[in-house]
């Protein structure tokens, strides 16, 4: 999972636990850097005093004990005897070189074989005469173990360099390797009993901070345009929490206000487009009927032998044209009254086949899997949904040859399911949006409201309609409604 796709908890959460992690893993490495600092400081510090040491046995000895000239050239005579002993004192390999860099005497302590050099390097040499302190420190690792290797110069009496004196220093960093461990075993157990609290307190504590922000969460995701929005408030919510809320519950106010403004406006473009369509409509006979009366006046005859026959003809047109007017008015108010139900317990399986016994066309089959399907509906509405399901169907099919027409009846999880089948010339892609919208026909005559009519119906009964089409091959309706 990709951490942009965790949630606002798990982020803060995995946060501090990183956290607290990589600090534990800081002062581990801190700790053990300043352990190494003091070890390196400690054997430095050890080594300079051992060679301080020495130089001091050394210069007693060329003052009080030596017999022989004080000179380059009697370094081996000089301590000969003497070297070991100091050797021995200060458990050190001693080697002493003559200003050249020839080895003039040397010795070995705790070592199985000495490594040292026969002959100093030139860069020994250089270094140890151009220091200031007339000092250099070799370090360098034989088989795991590490040395120091200090050169200095031995003088006489009177500070004149007659020889290099060489200390070997075997670290030994054992005892302060055991501490070390000790101590990071002991860390280890402290900050694992410390991992184990964070983790528990960074979940209550990223609980606690993005409680405020669920809440929030939780109510915007209820937020829409067309329900009942409801405000937030938050007790002890944090400053940044505070302005969100606040700007949230603006939103509301002015959400509220969109809805009622587009509500209302959505109501007058209705008002509006149902005044046109009804205008449309009405002027539809009126044109003919303006016609006919003009007709029958410019060629009125009383003393036509026909006269009454004619009189008969006109009346029966108007009458025609009337009634065109007032089945338009009585659609146009039966639309405008859906949905109405008188719910009462009938047998859709016997209302359905009432509904098909208006149409006398052969070609339409009806199919139910149960003789007695019972459910608390309004009958004539039901009769409705059928009649209207069933006309367009037979309207699709005029340009058909085998005109077929299935009316399928049947129940499932208490629900009745009304499935309307043709193998008419179909909906077209552009046209499928549109089926349901009131004033939309494909058709030459009609007013397209039956089956914005039967949508109407059939959600009021929480129930749902849909349909499937091809182009030449048919259209199916399925409606499905609860039984109660």
């Amino acid at each position: 999972m990709k951490l942009k796709h965790l949630s606002l908890r798990i982020r803060i959460f995995l946060a501090m636990i990183l956290l607290i992690l990589l600090a534990s893993i800081l002062i581990a490495a801190v700790t053990i850097y300043q352990y190494k600092e003091q070890t390196d400081e400690y054997n430095q510090g050890r080594l300079e005093r051992k060679e301080e040491s020495v130089k001091a046995s050394i210069n007693f000895w060329l003052e009080r004990g030596n017999t022989f000239p004080v000179d380059e050239h009697n370094l081996y005579n000089i301590f000969k005897d003497k070297i070991h002993e100091i050797s021995a004192i200060e458990k050190l390999e001693i080697n002493i070189y003559d200003l050249k860099g020839n080895m003039a005497i040397g010795t070995q302590s705790g070592f199985v074989k000495s490594d040292a050099l026969s002959n100093l390097s030139d860069t020994i040499i250089n270094n140890l005469m151009n220091s200031f302190k007339h000092r250099y420190i070799n370090i360098k690792t034989i088989e795991g173990n590490s040395f120091q290797s200090s050169y200095s110069y031995i003088t006489d009496n009177k500070f004149k360099p007659i020889g290099i004196l060489n200390l070997r220093y075997l670290q030994d960093n054992t005892a302060q390797d055991k501490d070390l461990q000790e101590f990071l075993i002991r860390m280890a157990y402290v900050y694992l009993l410390m991992f184990l609290i964070a983790i528990i307190l960074a979940y209550f504590i990223s609980s606690y901070i993005t409680r405020s922000i669920k809440a929030v969460t939780d109510k915007m995701s209820l937020t829409g345009l067309n329900r009942r929005n409801e405000k937030i408030f938050l007790k002890d919510a944090s400053a940044e929490m505070y302005t969100l809320v606040s700007a949230y519950n603006e939103m509301i106010d002015e959400l509220e206000e969109s809805a009622v403004k587009l509500a209302k406006g959505e109501r007058e473009q209705a008002w509006r487009e149902m005044a046109k369509q009804v205008a449309h409509e009405i002027k539809n006979p009126l044109t003919p009927m303006r016609l006919t009366v003009q007709s029958f006046q410019r060629k009125f005859d009383p003393n036509d032998p026909k006269i009454y026959e004619k009189i008969n003809e006109f009346s029966k047109t108007l009458i025609q044209q009337i009634d065109t007017m007032s089945s338009i008015a009585s659609a146009f108010s039966n639309f405008a009254k859906m949905p109405t139900q008188n719910r009462e317990e009938l047998n859709v399986v016997e209302v359905v086949k009432y509904a098909l016994d208006i149409f006398a066309e052969d070609y339409i089959s009806y199919f139910s899997d149960k003789e007695v399907i019972i459910a608390e509906l309004d009958k004539t509405q039901l009769i409705r949904i059928v009649t209207n399901l069933v006309k367009n169907a037979t309207q699709a099919l005029i340009e058909v040859e085998n005109k077929k027409i299935e009316v399928t009846v049947s129940e499932k999880n208490e629900q009745v399911i009304i499935i309307v089948a043709d193998n008419g010339k179909g909906i077209s892609i552009e046209d499928k949006e549109k089926v349901f919208e009131p004033k939309f026909t494909t058709k030459s005559s009609g007013m397209g409201l039956g089956l914005g009519m039967v949508k109407n119906i059939v959600e009021a009964y929480n129930g749902t309609i849909d349909f499937t089409s091809q182009i030449n091959k048919g259209t199916v309706f399925k409606i499905i409604i609860p039984k109660k």
